[in-house]
């Protein structure tokens, strides 16, 4: 199996697409600011699960990785309540269809971790 396959990659995957094109409508100023930050946190959230995947078949790095991917995926929900309490964000849609994704992808990720700290096997 691919972490490809991995339903939380394949949505953070389509959060870091949403957010790069979101980020590039910003205001020039925020460009640099806060679009950069919830870009990077967004790609961190994706790469992280990636990273983790790659070292599965030692549970405390698995967990450990998957804790950082959650973390990652709250601070991109920061960003983007800032963007939108600050007016930046001025686009309904975009925010609550962002909001929505990022919301469930916390939510995936968070039963995935018990899953694995429940119920880890190596690959064979």
């Amino acid at each position: 199996m691919s972490y490809k396959k991995l339903h939380i990659w394949i949505l953070a995957r389509e959060v870091v697409i949403e957010v790069h094109e979101m980020s590039l409508k910003l205001p020039k100023f925020e460009m640099f600011e806060e679009g950069q930050q919830i870009r990077r946190s967004s790609k961190t959230t994706k790469a992280t699960i990636v990273e983790g995947y790659g070292r599965r078949r030692y549970k405390q790095d698995w967990i450990k990785f998957l804790v950082y991917a959650l973390s990652s995926n709250d601070e991109t929900m920061d960003h983007l309540e800032n963007l939108w309490d600050t007016k930046s964000l001025t686009d309904e849609f975009v925010f609550t269809t962002l909001k929505s994704k990022i919301d469930q992808l916390g939510k995936m990720l968070n039963g995935f971790l018990k899953t694995v700290e429940e119920q880890h096997q190596s690959p064979k």
